[in-house]
């Protein structure tokens, strides 16, 4: 790599950090201090999956954890969460692409509009960018979502998933408990926005 393509990724890469202060405080809190650690655990979680387990074509490998109920597995999947519309041919592009706008419009109100208010709210946000980002990597990256989690709950095997899914099923019921509180008022407002773990600032 030449000096001008060094310096032109330099230059990008400072921009990018220039463009995160243009953003909520609030937001940046969250973004860094959940949706990025999940992040990184997803895709830490996935790797270690392709680097130990054979391809699904080439055989079949699982690491039971509890017997008869919980198993670590390798599994494909291009189309969406549990492994639903897998077999469409275009349906990994086209994931992609939805979940490339779904997560640019969460953005945008969070920031532009304070679409999450609330603490649940807020926290809630933050895993759908998580798990958002997760998958949307897999597809990039892959060509497909690698979902590794599966259980038998003895009635039926759920169907294969990932910590991405999984921030953005719980996502999905803090979302629900969120539409049921009350809007904080602006008095409210700072220490809603606060993350529960942040510690309390030294005051010596």
């Amino acid at each position: 790599m030449d000096a001008a393509a060094r310096f032109a990724i330099y230059v990008r890469r400072i921009v990018f950090i220039l463009s995160l202060q243009k953003l909520a405080p609030t937001m940046i809190r969250y973004l860094l201090g959940l949706s990025l650690p999940l992040y990184i655990a997803d895709q830490i979680t996935k790797w270690l999956i392709v680097l130990n387990f054979p391809l699904p074509t080439e055989g079949f490998r699982s690491i039971t954890v509890i017997e008869g109920f919980f198993e670590i597995v390798r599994v494909h999947n291009k189309g969406i969460a549990f492994g639903k519309f897998n077999s469409g041919e275009y349906a990994n592009p086209i994931f992609a692409c939805v979940a490339g706008i779904a997560l640019v419009l969460i953005l945008y109100f969070w920031k532009k509009m304070d679409a999450f208010p609330t603490r649940v709210g807020k926290l809630a946000a933050s895993l759908i960018v998580a798990g958002i980002l997760g998958n949307v990597t897999d597809r990039l990256v892959h060509g497909y979502v690698v979902d590794f989690l599966q259980f038998d709950l003895k009635f039926m095997m759920w169907p294969s998933f990932n910590v991405a899914d999984a921030c953005i099923c719980v996502a999905a019921g803090l979302m629900f408990v969120s539409a049921f509180q009350p809007v904080p008022t602006k008095a409210k407002a700072a220490d809603e926005a606060k993350i529960p773990a942040s510690p309390p600032e030294d005051t010596d």
